[in-house]
């Protein structure tokens, strides 16, 4: 049986890959970006839990990253849709279905890349808070 952190993340993957451009997890860089652009879900840190006593709780903000990426001519339109339907998707449901307490992003950093005989890319990592709740640091 999946641990709650990772039905939290296959959830957070699922929502991503309800979206218009290619969701991955834990991928590499492809070497071409699709028209809609494309998404890779990193795991990231759940770092140092709050801990509760009596009943035996560990409280999380676990930091997981969205990598976004587009290619083409109108990169910057297209990052700004792309943006626009994360936040979307994220407001939509803020708790994954009930799997954890809050799910926030923060504001993401672009930067434009460039890529020898293609297009450049504009991408950001959006680094997405993920709060929820343990019985077990292992879980």
């Amino acid at each position: 049986m999946p641990t709650p952190r990772e039905t939290i993340l296959a959830a957070l993957q699922a929502r991503l890959s309800a979206l218009p451009a290619t969701a991955l997890r834990g991928e590499v860089l492809p070497e071409r970006a699709p028209a809609a652009g494309f998404l890779i879900l990193r795991d990231g840190e759940p770092g140092e839990p709050e801990v509760t006593l009596s009943p035996l709780r560990y409280h999380y903000q676990h930091r997981a990253e969205i990598e976004a990426v587009v290619q083409g001519a109108d990169r910057d339109a297209a990052f700004d849709t792309l943006i626009a339907s994360i936040a979307s998707a994220l407001a939509a449901d803020r708790t994954l279905g009930g799997l954890c307490d809050w799910v926030e992003a923060e504001a993401p950093r672009p930067v434009d890349l460039p890529v020898e005989g293609a297009a450049n890319l504009k991408a950001a990592v959006i680094p997405v808070i993920l709060h929820y709740t343990t019985a077990d640091a292992l879980a």
